[in-house]
């Protein structure tokens, strides 16, 4: 597809301009986003990410890679962060408004306040995007993600293979999952119910939802669930790699880290390590470089009067439409194709094979 096409440039560029500090990142002010490579697109994008907390992916990875796209497109930009604090994701999209920002792209809080945003950017001739996650009740042009429930089925998919790997033919499972007022964490959890409802082998024990993606607050719930269990949880579906990484350190207080059955999300260098280490079993990977580069051209085409091309739709539940959406294909990584990963170019192997993860690496190939 057309959007796909400018991703090896973006790459590039992102290795060149490296990772940006929190904050604001204006394109228009530094020159790194003036329109001086692409198409001179007539127009000004504001993105606004959620916070820098719930997953390393935001800062690390989707600002450069946002940078980057928005650079190779020629279209003026301003990226800034939320710090997870609604009120002043508000405030960063009225000013973005009145510095002339002609589309908005948001990571909502939760939906309500990205309901409010896209409201107020509508009065006043704004057009908006829902960036990785569908604000329910709201007013957005288009929507880029992946197909979220695909990435619950993966994981719910990836639980029931380890666990059968390592020979637990009836076990208790629990489920931790990302926080409930964030629309894809629910989809994650729907996915994975899915594939694992059915398998009456594998009793679901807990289930319970992280505020905030608040790792530090899955840690303690999880602790809570293992008690209640009296220990007796064999698998752990968790929504990512960081509510992974909570569960791995309870564990390994109780003398059951190495189980292997915990899954993940994101692909991060953290999480990849806990999977050559055999503390986690999987984790999905989403290119956030194809997300960065679909949005840019989703937002050239919005500043050209253009109809920006899409896969299909998403239902919003609470707005009653359909919205034209582009989602992406998520990928199960396991051992024994980490390697993956780092052939994309979304992890370095300089990172990932640190220390005692260097045998693993060069076990896997990975260079």
């Amino acid at each position: 597809m057309a959007r796909r096409s400018t991703l090896t440039t973006a790459i590039a560029a992102a290795l060149v301009f490296g990772l940006a500090a929190c904050g604001s990142d204006d394109g228009g002010d530094s020159g790194g986003g003036g329109g001086d490579g692409g198409g001179e697109a007539a127009g000004k994008v504001g993105v606004i990410l959620p916070d820098t907390e719930s997953s390393v992916r935001w800062e690390n990875f989707d600002r450069p890679y946002l940078e980057a796209a928005f650079d190779d497109a020629g279209v003026e930009y301003d990226i800034q962060n939320a710090e997870g604090d609604a009120q002043r994701q508000a405030t960063i999209a009225e000013q973005m408004i009145t510095e002339g920002a002609t589309v908005l792209a948001i990571v909502n809080l939760d939906s309500a306040s990205g309901a409010q945003i896209q409201e107020q950017a509508a009065a006043e001739g704004v057009q908006t995007i829902d960036y990785d996650r569908l604000t329910l009740g709201g007013s957005a042009e288009y929507y880029v993600s992946f197909d979220n429930t695909e990435v619950g089925r993966l994981q719910g998919e990836g639980l029931a293979q380890c666990l059968e790997a390592e020979g637990v033919t009836q076990g208790n499972i629990a489920f931790l999952n990302g926080s409930p007022d964030d629309n894809n964490a629910t989809l994650f959890s729907a996915g994975a119910h899915e594939v694992l409802d059915p398998l009456t082998q594998y009793p679901q024990v807990a289930e319970q939802a992280v505020p905030g993606w608040d790792n530090q607050e899955a840690a303690t719930i999880f602790e809570q669930m293992y008690t209640q269990a009296g220990g007796n949880i064999q698998g752990v579906l968790a929504a990512n790699d960081g509510l992974a990484n909570s569960v791995i350190q309870i564990l390994g207080r109780n003398n059951a880290a190495g189980a292997n059955n915990v899954t993940g999300q994101d692909a991060t260098v953290e999480g990849l390590q806990n999977i050559l280490n055999g503390d986690q079993c999987m984790t999905v990977y989403k290119s956030i470089r194809e997300e960065a580069g679909a949005l840019a051209e989703l937002a050239t085409a919005l500043i050209n009067g253009e109809e920006g091309e899409t896969t299909g739709t998403v239902e919003d539940t609470e707005a009653g439409r359909e919205v034209p959406s582009v989602l992406l294909t998520p990928v199960a990584i396991f051992r024994d194709n980490v390697k993956e990963v780092v052939d994309d170019e979304f992890v370095t192997a300089e990172d990932l094979c640190t220390g005692d993860f260097a045998a693993a690496c060069t076990e896997l190939g990975i260079e």
